[in-house]
């Protein structure tokens, strides 16, 4: 199980450096999101993995660790998920405000200038006709 639970917090935290070094300001606030998920595991595999055990003691048990969950990281956590949350909801206005702003959701405010085409596949326009193309002989003869 502790494993499993190592896993899970190395993928979610490679996922979400990942995700933060990406050029989108969605793909941001979802790395931060699940490097917070990856540290409140973490905080809850720092404090023993014990599964159907109160955190609040009990008289009919023997005050030992054994018998309890330690009831700190489940606070903590309590709290990151909070915080994380408060975070979670700035980011985003502050997020779709620059999308507002700038017309873009890239990080650095402007969108990186795309590569020309390659000169083989440009076309060049025809030259615009001008008032005295327009006139052929036959409709000056008519007149």
């Amino acid at each position: 199980m502790a494993l499993l639970l190592a896993l899970l917090v190395g993928v979610l935290m490679g996922t979400g450096v990942y995700l933060m070094l990406r050029p989108r300001s969605f793909d941001v606030i979802l790395g931060l999101t699940l490097v917070s998920y990856a540290v409140n595991v973490f905080i809850f595999l720092m404090g023993r993995i014990a599964i159907g055990k109160p955190p609040i003691i009990d008289p009919a048990l023997a005050p030992t660790l054994a018998n309890y969950a330690d009831p700190l990281p489940q606070a903590l956590v309590l709290t990151a998920i909070v915080i994380s949350f408060a975070m979670t909801a700035l980011m985003l206005v502050i997020a779709l405000r620059t999308h507002a702003e700038t017309g873009s959701d890239h990080v650095d405010g402007a969108e990186p200038a795309s590569t020309p085409a390659p000169p083989a596949a440009v076309a060049t326009p025809a030259p615009a006709a001008t008032c005295a193309d327009a006139q052929s002989p036959a409709t000056e003869a008519s007149r």
